[in-house]
């Protein structure tokens, strides 16, 4: 294989599915794949991750191998098992072929008993011992020099002479395209010390500037890179013979002039000792590997598709080489020791800090070359010798190159673990302030991103999403991690992450509108609208006290059109949750009033803005949506009305007629609906009864033990008031009635009325105002209501019409959606801690 595709990473065991069984899962990951199929520029590419199987395969009338993909179990791999390809099994993991001319194929197992188990059947099918490394000659030969070849015991190299030089070339060259001829070859070079021999001619070549001489010595060494064995890369690569092998390459016949490979690498490429390593077998090491890379990378000519095969071994001498210098330099704790009290001593010059940083971006980019269980340990290390208060120290630092290399350490450490590192900034907030919390410190580098194209805010962002992501999070029996990190992070760091939204957003249009600045706003509602998605209560109650949507539907007036999309795009998750509470306060702040703005402004364009606002409005309509249909429908109907390249408006105007109807005439059917415990769920997340239980009670809206009937079903004739509820009814319609008038006396304004100020004419606008005012139906949805406590926007007054039925156990239905009854009762008990007292007395009341 031309490089070694990496093994899975250390991901959570999961089981793979046996053959045909579509998403089954096995208990051990022994059966754990990467697929790798080899692009055009001879790299591989990752297909995904799976489990495999081998079985008889009808339609393919073999024996075959199938992966599964884990995540889904579609089939991301089916390969019949020919009893003529070639099959090469490298490094205990890894299973390479080539399935057709042009599309080689790799297997990299996470576990070494799991690959040995299919090369087995691989055998099997094609009659084979196990213990070979591969199944067939990868080059067709004549039976004349299968003969020749069987019939010479060995192959017999030429006396190693200046002379004969262009022989010893030929007979290299000759001996390439047969794999038989190539194992003598390599015996025959290993057995003699031929190497070294070769070298000491390069000696003297160069001392009597043999040109010639020269150009077949690079052929000869060239041919010695393409037999890929480890034990001459092992005689090659000696500190004795290693810079002689740079100097045989840099004669090039291809080349009017030599290369200064050597003088590069003894005069220009120097090595530095950030912290004195004493063992002299790591520090040999080290140069060795340096070398080694430097001929693969710059001295080798860039093999052809035939030759890319052969330099595998290479490719495995480097990743091995790496893995030993990880795993000397981890043993090694004064070393780790020093260098982690260096980091953080105020005393250390910028210049040396800089090299102590860049040494550990590169050890940590080293670990990756590591299997799971020895990438468990590194980081392990690292985390007990104090890694993360290193970083928050450099973070802190005024040097951007130091913190630059600072943020790729701690991605390292993000994407290998993000619990370690919640669990170290949930303990550091006990001790320090916000601003120099490690999430804060990442958060202002973020926001104070220099690069016009913001490369490492994105990084930076897509880190935090990775640890404020709840599906990566510990899943324990009392599901704590979430909980608390949740909490954490909206006490001590959401305020940062959203002050530069805020502070752009104080008027009806963004004070800043850079292309920059959008760029930033547009990365922070981005992680905004995927934590609406993901953390139900905690960003449900910062948005509605902080009048989060308001603000960010500011952005709606941006110039830039992917911010204003953005922006439209978070209300658009707020929507689809179809969450009554945010569809209250929604109502309540008219904040639909910049989208129909938006969409005003835009014209008879057709484009992703016209697109993406009528979509919203259609998804209203289709999930008929009741509350928020007879908003839209009372408050900016007018605005609307000619809208008629699109049925989504007049079929919103026919929902709400038929809304109006049914609340005109109320069915017996309908009211008997009410009664029942259907239970409405958003989608198939279960949600944290914990978190959900701070919405379930409003002192200011209810009296202990009452239920509030749905919106779409609030309004109704006495006649047909059902005997279970007619006296609360009764109370209910009394006390909208009382408020209804005070309404109508009152003249609203604030937020309570809508301040629609669009080119209509006077009748229009006063049209708008007297429909939301003083609707003709008493607590319609359209009503804006009594203003809630001040400081509580959540808060709603008794007579609007957006609360949907509050329950004790075993009542009515719930305002928001339970998980399910056996899993109230195992948690009674954390609910009752996160209520605040005089919602517990309530509850306990009822």
């Amino acid at each position: 294989a031309p490089h070694r595709p990496p093994a899975p990473s250390g991901l959570a065991s999961r089981g793979g599915g046996g053959c045909g069984a579509a998403g089954g899962r096995m208990t051990d990951t022994r059966r754990r794949v990467k697929v790798y199929t080899l692009n055009e520029d001879r790299q591989w590419d990752d297909r995904g991750t799976g489990h495999v199987s081998s079985c008889y395969v009808e339609r393919l009338k073999g024996m075959s191998l199938l992966v599964r993909a884990e995540s889904d179990g579609s089939l991301l791999l089916e390969s019949k098992i020919n009893p003529n390809t070639a099959y090469q099994k490298q490094q205990d993991t890894l299973i390479v072929w080539s399935e057709a001319e042009n599309y080689d194929l790799a297997l990299s197992f996470q576990e070494k008993a799991g690959c040995d188990e299919i090369w087995e059947k691989i055998c099997q099918v094609q009659g084979k011992d196990p213990s070979v490394d591969i199944t067939q000659d990868l080059v067709d030969e004549s039976e004349e020099e299968r003969f020749d070849d069987m019939s010479s015991p060995g192959l017999e190299l030429p006396s190693c002479e200046l002379s004969r030089l262009e022989e010893i070339a030929e007979l290299v060259a000759s001996s390439l395209p047969s794999p038989l001829r190539r194992e003598k070859l390599a015996l025959a070079l290993e057995n003699e010390g031929y190497i070294k021999k070769l070298l000491e001619i390069f000696h003297v070549c160069e001392d009597l500037e043999n040109i010639e001489g020269l150009h077949h010595l690079y052929e000869i060494v060239k041919g010695i890179f393409l037999l890929n064995r480890t034990a001459l890369f092992e005689v090659m690569f000696s500190e004795e013979c290693i810079m002689d092998v740079i100097g045989c390459l840099e004669y090039d016949p291809s080349l009017s002039q030599s290369r200064k490979h050597r003088e590069f690498l003894t005069k220009t490429a120097k090595f530095k000792e950030v912290i004195p390593i004493s063992d002299p077998e790591l520090k040999q090491k080290i140069h060795q590997t340096y070398r080694v890379q430097y001929i693969q990378d710059m001295v080798l000519p860039t093999p052809s598709v035939f030759e890319e095969n052969m330099l595998s071994t290479l490719h495995s001498f480097i990743f091995f080489n790496k893995v030993e210098i990880v795993g000397m330099l981890q043993e090694d704790e004064k070393f780790l020791t020093d260098l982690f009290a260096q980091l953080t001593d105020e005393a250390t010059d910028e210049e040396k800090r800089q090299e102590l940083v860049n040494f550990l971006k590169e050890f940590c980019a080293f670990s990756q070359t590591l299997q799971p269980q020895n990438r468990d340990a590194f980081f392990k290390t690292l985390s007990n010798m104090g890694i993360l208060p290193a970083l928050e120290v450099i973070l802190g630092m005024d040097d951007a190159q130091v913190r630059s290399a600072a943020t790729d350490i701690f991605s390292y450490l993000v994407e290998y673990n993000p619990s370690m590192v919640r669990e170290f900034v949930m303990q550091e907030a006990q001790q320090n302030d916000d601003d120099i919390l490690l999430i804060n410190l990442i958060i202002e580098h973020m926001i104070c991103d220099t690069d016009p194209e913001l490369g490492g805010a994105v990084l930076l962002m897509g880190l935090l999403r990775t640890l404020v992501d709840p599906e990566n999070m510990l899943a324990t029996a009392n599901k704590t991690e979430k909980t608390e990190f949740l909490g954490f992070f909206y006490k001590h760091c959401m305020h940062v992450l959203t002050a530069p939204l805020l502070a752009n957003t104080t008027e009806d249009k963004p004070s800043k509108d850079d292309f920059q600045t959008a760029q930033l706003l547009a990365l922070i509602l981005e992680l905004l609208t995927f934590c609406v998605e993901h953390h139900t209560y905690h960003i449900k109650n910062y948005i509605i006290n902080k009048d989060i949507l308001r603000r960010v539907l500011v952005l709606m007036a941006s110039k830039h059109a992917f911010l204003a999309l953005c922006a439209l795009r978070f209300k658009r998750k707020i929507i689809g949750l179809k969450d009554e509470f945010y569809n209250r306060y929604i109502m309540k702040s008219f904040l639909f009033e910049p989208v129909v703005k938006a969409f005003l402004n835009n014209g008879s364009r057709y484009n992703l803005m016209n697109s993406a606002i009528i979509e919203m409005f259609e998804f209203i309509r289709v999930e008929d949506i009741k509350s928020l249909t007879a908003h839209v429908i009372e408050n900016y109907w007018k605005a609307l009305e000619d809208v008629d390249y699109v049925q989504t408006f007049k079929g919103l105007k026919l929902r709400f007629e038929q809304q109006r109807e049914r609340q005109d005439n109320p069915k017996l059917d309908s009211m008997r609906s009410i009664l029942r415990n259907h239970r409405y769920r958003r989608d198939a997340r279960t949600l944290e009864d914990e978190e959900e239980m701070w919405f379930n009670t409003d002192e200011d809206d209810m009296e202990d033990g009452e239920a509030v009937v749905p919106p779409s079903d609030k309004t109704k004739n006495d006649e047909d008031i059902m005997d279970p509820i007619s006296k609360f009814m009764e109370r209910k319609k009394l006390k909208e009635s009382e408020e209804k008038e005070v309404l109508l006396k009152t003249n609203l304004s604030g937020r309570q009325s809508p301040s629609f100020k669009l080119s209509f004419s006077s009748g229009t606008k006063s049209n708008l105002t007297s429909q939301s005012s003083a609707s003709n139906l008493p607590g319609s949805p359209g009503s804006p209501g009594s203003p809630g406590s001040p400081g509580s926007p959540g808060s709603v007054s008794k007579s609007t019409s957006q609360m949907a039925a509050i329950t004790t156990k075993g009542g009515l239905v719930g305002l928001v959606d339970y998980p399910d009854d056996d899993e109230e009762d195992d948690e009674d008990e954390d609910k009752e801690e996160t209520l605040p007292l005089s919602k517990k007395a309530k509850l306990e009341s009822s």
